[in-house]
Formats: C-alpha cells, sequence, structure tokens
C-alpha cells in the first residue's frame, strides 16, 4: 500500500517529519524516503531500504542533518521515494501513493512524445512515480499537470508534492485514497492517516475530497482544486489496512471493526455455539472483540503474536517465506486451546495458506472445533486500484481457483457474478469447498451490505471491486 506524510511550518520541522512518517510503517515494509527543502534553497533527501530494519532505525541519523521548514516523506511497498525533480516547472520533490495499470501503454506514450528515457529500477521495472513526473511536466503548471495525471491513468494515484512555495497535496480522482490535513500554532502537516500526526500536537484541520488540489504553506491551506462529486474510498482502508486508531471520512477504524464483528454475530445466532471467539492479530481482533461483545461469549487469545522480532507475515516477497513467518511468530496458549470450540475471525481470506495453516495449527493444540467468520466477503477480483497484494495473478485467489475448478477455464462475467452473490446455489459451492480446503468445522463470510453498513457511510462512496467486480 504505502503512506506518506508532509510538514510545512514556521520554524525547523524535521522531527515532525521523521515521526509522522515513521506512523506510517504498518503500510508498507520496503523503502522509506524523507525530503526537505532547506533554508539555503536546495533540497536534500535520504531514501533506505527497511525490509530488515524498521524506519526508525534507518534514518534516525539522517534527520539530524536534515533540517528545513519544509518537508515530505513516504514509506513505500514498492518504488524509492521521494524522487527530486529538475524541470520546466521548477525544482520539486515527489511522493506518490497508488497503482498506474496502464503503466506500460503510458510509458510508450510519453517516449513516442520525445522523452528521452526513464531510469531502471533493480529490478528492471521503472519507477512509476518517475512516470508521474513525465506526465505532469506535460503540462505549464503543477496543478494542469496533476489533473493531467488523474485523467491519463487507470488506477489510483495521490500525492504530495514539495515546492519552494509549499506542499502541493492531491488526493486521487475518486478519493480511493485519503489526505488529511492537521495543524497546529506555526504549521500545517498533510498525512495519509490522521492519527499520525495527534501526538505531535496537531489537530484535525481538513480531509481532502475526492480530486482535491491543495497548497499548503506554514500560514494556511489554499484549496485549489475544489473536490470531485463522486467518491469510491477502499473499504479495505477499515477491514484491513487502517491503524485501529485511525479515521476515513469521520469513522474510526476500530469502531467499524467492531461494527462488522457484531454484523457477524447476528447473521450468526444460533448456528454455532464455540465457547470462545477470537482474532487473528493484529486485525482480526477488533473484529471479533465486537463479534463477543454482541453474542456475549467470551473472547480469548488463544494465540498470541510474538512482536520482538519477528516481522509482518507479508514482508517477504517469497510466498513460502511469508508462510514461515506466519507461522513462526504465533505462540499457542494451550489452556484456551485443547479441547475447545473455537471461533476465528481474520480480515480476509486471500490465498488461504496462512489461514489454513493457522487452523491446523489450533488443531494440533487440541481445538475441538475451527469455526471461521472472515471480515469480509470472498475476494473474486483482483484490486486494480491500489497496491492491494503481491499477487501476480488473479489465480492467486482461491475463490477463482474454486471457481475454475468448477467452471473451467473460460469463465463469463455473468457466471463470476453468481458467485459474488450470497444467495446463489453458485455462493454456497463454493464456500463449501473453501472450507474442506481450508480445513474448518464451518465457514461463513461477511455479507457485503452488512460490510458496507458497518461504516456507516453511504454505499455508493465506498469502492466493492474485489468483491463485485463492480467499478
Amino acid at each position: 500500500m504505502g503512506g506518506f506524510f508532509g510538514v510545512a511550518s514556521k520554524s525547523d520541522c524535521s522531527l515532525d517529519l521523521f515521526f509522522g512518517v515513521d506512523y506510517h510503517s504498518h503500510l508498507g515494509t520496503r523503502r522509506g524516503g524523507l525530503a526537505v527543502y532547506k533554508d539555503n534553497g536546495k533540497f536534500e533527501r535520504s531514501i533506505h531500504n527497511i525490509q530488515n530494519s524498521p524506519f526508525r532505525t534507518k534514518f534516525e541519523t539522517d534527520i539530524n542533518e536534515m533540517k528545513g521548514k519544509m518537508g515530505i516523506g513516504c514509506i513505500s511497498d514498492y518504488e524509492p521515494q521521494p524522487l527530486l525533480v529538475h524541470s520546466h516547472l521548477g525544482d520539486f520533490a515527489i511522493t506518490t501513493v497508488g497503482i498506474v495499470t496502464n503503466k506500460d501503454e503510458l510509458v510508450q506514450e510519453v517516449l513516442d512524445s520525445g522523452y528521452t528515457h526513464f531510469l531502471e529500477m533493480s529490478g528492471g521495472e521503472i519507477n512509476q512515480t518517475e512516470l508521474i513526473v513525465a506526465l505532469i511536466n506535460h503540462k505549464t503548471s503543477i496543478v494542469d499537470g496533476i489533473n493531467f495525471v488523474q485523467e491519463k491513468i487507470k488506477g489510483s494515484m495521490s500525492m504530495l508534492i514539495l515546492t519552494k512555495d509549499g506542499i502541493y497535496a492531491a488526493r486521487d480522482k475518486y478519493g480511493r485514497t485519503p489526505i488529511q490535513i492537521g495543524h497546529k500554532e506555526g504549521a500545517y502537516c498533510a498525512s495519509f492517516e490522521n492519527f499520525a500526526y495527534a501526538n505531535l500536537g496537531y489537530d484535525d484541520y481538513h480531509e481532502l475530497g475526492p480530486a482535491e488540489i491543495d497548497l499548503i504553506t506554514a500560514d494556511k491551506v489554499e484549496i485549489l482544486q475544489k473536490p470531485g462529486k463522486e467518491m469510491k474510498i477502499c473499504t479495505f482502508l477499515w477491514i484491513y489496512y487502517g491503524y485501529p486508531t485511525a479515521s476515513y471520512e469521520g469513522v474510526n477504524v476500530e469502531t467499524m471493526r467492531y461494527n462488522c464483528g457484531k454484523y457477524l454475530a447476528q447473521r450468526d445466532k444460533d448456528s454455532v455455539h464455540p465457547d470462545s471467539v477470537s482474532g487473528v492479530p493484529d486485525s482480526g481482533i477488533a473484529h471479533a472483540v465486537g463479534y463477543s461483545n454482541e453474542s456475549g461469549i467470551p473472547f480469548t487469545r488463544p494465540f498470541i503474536k510474538y512482536t520482538p522480532t519477528w516481522s509482518r507475515s507479508f514482508m517477504p516477497v517469497n510466498q513460502e517465506q511469508r508462510n514461515k513467518v506466519a507461522h513462526m511468530k504465533l505462540i499457542p496458549v494451550k489452556p484456551l486451546i485443547d479441547g475447545k470450540k473455537i471461533l476465528l475471525i481474520d480480515d480476509s481470506i486471500v490465498r488461504g495458506t496462512q489461514l489454513r495453516e493457522t487452523t491446523d495449527f489450533l488443531y494440533k493444540n487440541g481445538a475441538k472445533e475451527v469455526h471461521i467468520r472472515p471480515a469480509c466477503p470472498p475476494l473474486v477480483y483482483g484490486c486494480k486500484y491500489l497496491n492491494f497484494s503481491r499477487s501476480n495473478s488473479e489465480m492467486d485467489l482461491i475463490t477463482r481457483r474454486i471457481i475454475k475448478q468448477f467452471e473451467g477455464d473460460n469463465v463469463s462475467e455473468e457466471i463470476l457474478q453468481k458467485y459474488c452473490d450470497p444467495d446463489t446455489p453458485e455462493y454456497e459451492k463454493m464456500v463449501e469447498e473453501i472450507r474442506k480446503q481450508l480445513h474448518f468445522t464451518t465457514l461463513r463470510f461477511h455479507r457485503l451490505d452488512d460490510m458496507l453498513d458497518s461504516t456507516g457511510l453511504d454505499h455508493c462512496k465506498l469502492c466493492t471491486y474485489c468483491w463485485n467486480g463492480k467499478e
């Protein structure tokens, strides 16, 4: 996914920038970067690999040398950022969050228009933020360039652009990812997660709307382009990505997850009788608390995540390594497992490998039954709007493999829609096959309507593409 943070201040911003970016570490595991505009009129930048060491460790020395009154930074799962740019629009630094699914097509288009070259990253890929820069530079102003980007790309793209005049904050066209502005005396900040600035003394000031462009200085926030009317914010921000203390569109992540658990419990009423309710740490825990509160079934922690040394399970690129890390970091509490009927809630089922191993792990430690309740519907479509996962193909999704098993290689959209509808026999058959393959006692997914109701927002404002293929 990735996240970013920017500060414009009347005094040195380096510590606010450092801690504000660090608070986004849950959103990415590969690279971190900082750029500041110094009092001498020059930009200074630092980028580090954070795969084997946290952001704070890598940057705590750099930040002592990166003094300035304006700066931006990011946590990225993919390309090195921020980039420093010298162009006809002036000098600037830029960092982005999003994905360009038509990147190859646009790169060729830019090259055909007379652009000379792109730098390749170590894996042979072109840095998509560099492509964004090339598109911006097609126009005669930064605002026009940002709008050109939003017109040309498929996917989504939010960005912070640091210039000598201030920080441009631009939310993606349909608001799939957030940008929130905080304020304290003498400073404004822009952040992906609003909790990132709370301990730095900032109060919530403004949340950008879809396609909105603001210019942030130490003195004010100027709206250069008003928000569009259509929003499709990613619902998975609440289900999984967002930190529990974060809020989007006024809806807190932890509260939304409690609501999800409540709706799951209401659907389950009197159908299963577990001894306890548990959540797969970390994102499944709040959903499980909500289920427990609604059902009256005790909440327990039958296994604990060992966090001092084991990193997040999706950090390694290799799937086998990810599964190994996921297994190694869970330590059983055997008295809470042995002979027990456990209802376990996870944020989602993607490939299914890790949850199957977790279920087998519970059985090996004496669990009598393991009932699985994912906090979202079956994922049937690969996300094309955000860097949702490292999946290279929709066939990485367990749902698509099972649909292929039932329907063969050529599956029409009409057939896929039947597997998305919880009231069809096709859906029921798919869920039962997932249950059998992953060794669950029972399996019931969250219904899409219940999940959307859990946010309290109008359903039309929420992106549901990965669950029902609807744009």
